[in-house]
């Protein structure tokens, strides 16, 4: 195997459940990003892809025991906000509702 399963049993069959689910939402997501008819829905897709991929990482560190995906996934966590705040404050830019010069 390539990945030691540190959890076994119920837990292991949850996390399972758990990471297929989630590949579903990512899946999902990822077809609202390509396709979402405006900019907003793009940005709001793309902010719920880095969400899910955070929380593919946590999972990945359950299954692995590595410690060091979860502190990537603090990482991750951190650069997708701003990107998100970045994006809000170009589409709020980019209408002219802005008040600021």
């Amino acid at each position: 195997m390539i990945i030691e399963v540190a959890q076994g049993g119920v837990l292991g069959l949850a996390l399972a459940a758990a990471t297929l689910m989630l590949l579903a939402g990512l899946a999902l997501a990822a077809w609202r990003l390509l396709t979402g008819p405006t900019l907003p829905d793009r940005v709001v897709a793309l902010d719920l892809v880095s969400g899910l991929l955070v929380v593919f990482l946590v999972l990945f560190t359950m299954v692995s025991g590595i410690d060091a995906y979860l502190y990537v996934g603090i990482g991750l966590a951190l650069i997708a906000f701003l990107a998100t705040v970045a994006f809000a404050h170009y589409i709020e830019r980019a209408r002219g509702d802005s008040d600021v010069e």
